[in-house]
C-alpha cells in the first residue's frame, strides 16, 4: 500500500536530486561512437550509436525523472536502467539492463514508455516534436513502472512472460538486477533528442 501511495502522489521538482547539472558532463561517461553535448543547458544527442551513463552511483528503489523533447517524428533514444556493471560498449545496457524507449512513431512494443520489445506501452502520450515530455521511471525491487506526462503507461515485473526475441538488436531475454547504473542512449546520427533534466528521487 505504501508503494501504491507513492505512485499516486504527484512528485514535484523539489523532490528530485539532479544528476545532470545543466553545465557539463560531470559524473557522466560516454561509450560508443556517438556523443552528447551540452547546448543551452540541455543534453543533445549527436553522432552514431552511443550510451552516456551516470558513473557515480547505482540506482534501485527510486524514481528517475527524464525531461526530453524530440526534434522530428520518429526520433529515437532511450533511458537505460538496471545495468549491473558499468557499460563497456553501447549495447551492454540493451542486453544486460532494460531500455525504456523514446520513440513517438513506433509500435506499442517500441513506443515511448515501453521497455524495448519486453513490455509494451499501453498509452501513446508523447507530445509533438519540439514539446517537452516528462518520463518518470519508478523502480521498486523487481518492478518497473513508467509514467509519461503524468499518466501510467507501463508496468513490468521481473519474470512476467515476454515476446520471443525476433531480431539480433532486440534485448537478450533473462533476469535483470534490482539496481544498477542508468544511462541515456544516442541512437544514430539522424536522430536528435534534447534532455533538459535527468534527476532522481531516492
Amino acid at each position: 500500500m505504501i508503494a501504491l501511495a507513492l505512485l499516486l502522489t504527484p512528485l514535484t521538482a523539489a523532490d528530485f536530486e539532479p544528476l545532470f547539472n545543466g553545465k557539463n558532463l560531470d559524473g557522466w561517461k560516454m561509450t560508443g561512437p556517438g556523443r552528447f553535448v551540452v547546448e543551452n543547458g540541455q543534453l543533445k544527442t549527436e553522432g552514431g550509436m552511443g550510451l552516456l551513463y551516470y558513473e557515480r552511483a547505482k540506482f534501485g528503489d527510486c524514481t528517475l525523472r527524464v525531461v526530453f523533447r524530440s526534434t522530428k517524428e520518429g526520433d529515437n533514444s532511450g533511458v537505460v536502467i538496471r545495468m549491473p556493471e558499468a557499460p563497456l560498449d553501447p549495447w551492454y545496457g540493451v542486453h544486460n539492463g532494460y531500455e525504456v524507449q523514446i520513440d513517438g512513431r513506433a509500435d506499442d512494443w517500441h513506443y515511448t514508455g515501453s521497455i524495448y520489445s519486453i513490455s509494451k506501452a499501453n498509452q501513446r502520450l508523447q507530445k509533438a516534436p519540439g514539446e517537452w515530455n516528462t518520463m518518470d521511471i519508478f523502480l521498486a525491487g523487481s518492478k518497473t513502472t513508467v509514467f509519461v506526462n503524468g499518466a501510467k503507461v507501463n508496468e513490468y515485473v521481473e519474470g512476467s512472460s515476454v515476446p520471443t526475441r525476433q531480431k539480433w538488436y532486440e534485448p537478450v531475454r533473462g533476469p535483470r538486477a534490482n539496481s544498477g547504473y542508468i544511462g541515456l542512449q544516442n541512437h544514430n546520427e539522424r536522430d536528435t533528442i534534447y534532455f533538459r533534466e535527468v534527476s532522481v528521487k531516492r
